[in-house]
């Protein structure tokens, strides 16, 4: 076949650099096109040393002059509000999308728009957009235009409950507690004090305790699949000293004669990046790194008819660009390990 032929918009940050290194090994690949208003002009191996020898040749181009509708599939790794301006054109043209930001993944326009304080600038896209969580949604992934690809902790978090939800294993009205922590990448390459080695090493603390952005975004997803469960969903995200890296701990209620164990193994044996560990098993975030895997464990606390699931990822592969990669393969219909088969790296 054809080598398809990628675009990525926004490709200074770690998101971007992220997709060139896993594309970089990708067979029926390659990267035309890498943009930045920043950056144009710049060779990429200059940019970033870690690609030299890899991507030698290739310039950032400012994106109105970048030639984006000769490519086959264009990723947005944009602060939010890009995608929703600059995708519709080439949609338009028949050009796949994967959108790394949030503007697609919330299908409640109104939603979308108080948690992100902006007008959506396509809002009829919205609702052509499939949400991006690949082994939920493959079949739907399989024939979009347009993918949304999944927040980070929307990823970590959703992966252990789809089988759940999708079961009705879940008790009604009891309490759903997603008790989450991201290392410091997950704020993205920009200049912020919290994310100084001063103020985030050696550190941890909550943050948007009152409600953080991707709140909604897992609340869709429990809803869709078990009404009435995401009524009693609370998340904390934690930020911790780590440079990459994502663990959710979930502490649940299921009905009686339930085997969340077994569920979760039966459901991911033919899964290549979800990693259903053994009974009391605690998957750590370093398990993980640098590759488009999640590892779940799940048990009972003692004397308690409470669960634990314990979820990890690494937030730029498996909760960006990882599964953006993965989308894209499924949407044009190739291995879905294409360019993924990575192992984590240790230590």
């Amino acid at each position: 076949m054809n080598k398809i032929k990628v675009g990525i918009v926004g490709a200074t940050g770690y998101t971007g650099v992220e997709l060139l290194r896993l594309l970089a090994h990708h067979a029926h690949v390659d990267v035309a096109v890498v943009t930045s208003r920043g950056e144009a002009g710049v060779a990429l191996a200059d940019y970033f040393p870690s690609l030299r020898g890899i991507y030698n040749g290739l310039v950032f181009q400012a994106p109105d002059e970048a030639a984006l509708t000769q490519c086959d599939v264009v990723f947005f790794a944009t602060p939010n509000g890009v995608a929703m301006k600059e995708a519709p054109a080439l949609l338009d043209k028949g050009i796949k999308v994967v959108d790394l930001s949030a503007d697609y993944r919330i299908q409640d326009v109104a939603e979308w728009q108080r948690w992100y304080g902006m007008e959506h600038a396509s809002p009829d896209w919205v609702a052509r957009a499939v949400y991006g969580l690949s082994e939920w949604q493959r079949g739907a992934i399989a024939n979009a235009q347009l993918v949304a690809n999944p927040g980070c902790y929307p990823t970590c978090v959703s992966l252990p409950l789809v089988p759940l939800l999708q079961q009705g294993c879940l008790k009604g009205n009891a309490p759903l507690i997603a008790d989450c922590k991201s290392g410091v990448s997950g704020a993205g390459r920009k200049a912020a004090v919290g994310s100084l080695f001063a103020e985030a090493g050696d550190n941890f603390k909550a943050y948007g305790v009152a409600g953080h952005r991707h709140l909604p975004e897992i609340k869709q997803t429990i809803s869709r699949l078990q009404p009435d469960v995401d009524k009693g969903f609370v998340f904390v995200p934690h930020l911790t000293p780590l440079i990459r890296g994502m663990h959710a701990t979930i502490y649940l209620q299921l009905n009686d004669g339930i085997d969340p164990v077994s569920i979760l193994a039966n459901h991911y044996q033919d899964s290549a990046f979800v990693d259903v560990m053994p009974a009391g098993s605690t998957p750590e975030t370093r398990s993980v790194r640098g590759a488009n895997l999640c590892r779940i464990s799940v048990q009972k606390a003692p004397h308690s008819n409470t669960w634990i699931v314990l979820s990890v990822i690494d937030n730029l592969v498996k909760g960006a660009a990882g599964q953006a990669v993965q989308n894209m393969n499924i949407m044009f219909g190739i291995d879905e390990t294409a360019g993924l088969n990575i192992m984590p790296l240790l230590p």
